[in-house]
């Protein structure tokens, strides 16, 4: 799998149920167990591939149809497979929480096997899609 909106975020971003701008944007670390699929819509449809999150995506901008933000970290919660993140709109509820984005290349090296309290550096693209392009 390469990189992807879910269509549910995608739709999301276009009915303003998912203000980019000001709502608190998140990644979240996903075990190799989840296989994308594009028509999930919440963080509770990836099942139970939490590997770490985390905090609010900060300097937010938005440039020709593509999203970017300041380079972030999330701390591995368990030494498993991981494979890629997925960026959400974080609402306290995985089961209202939406999710946007998969990206399975902005982590260098993946899929590995990080140490349990690992911090992961997530670098952003510093190309033409930055996080992520409508």
């Amino acid at each position: 799998m390469s990189n992807a909106l879910f269509d549910p975020g995608r739709e999301g971003i276009l009915d303003d149920t998912i203000e980019m701008s000001v709502d608190d944007i998140r990644v979240i670390l996903i075990r190799s167990t989840y296989s994308f699929d594009i028509t999930d819509k919440f963080i509770v449809d990836l099942g139970s591939v939490d590997n770490g999150r985390s905090v609010a995506l900060t300097g937010k901008t938005f440039t020709n149809g593509i999203f970017n933000a300041v380079n972030t970290s999330i701390v591995a919660t368990a030494a498993v497979p991981v494979s890629a993140i997925v960026v959400v709109k974080h609402t306290g509820s995985d089961a209202t929480a939406r999710v946007i984005c998969y990206d399975d290349t902005v982590v260098s090296g993946l899929p590995f096997t990080p140490a349990a309290g690992q911090t992961l550096n997530i670098l952003w693209d510093t190309g033409a899609n930055k996080v992520f392009k409508l």
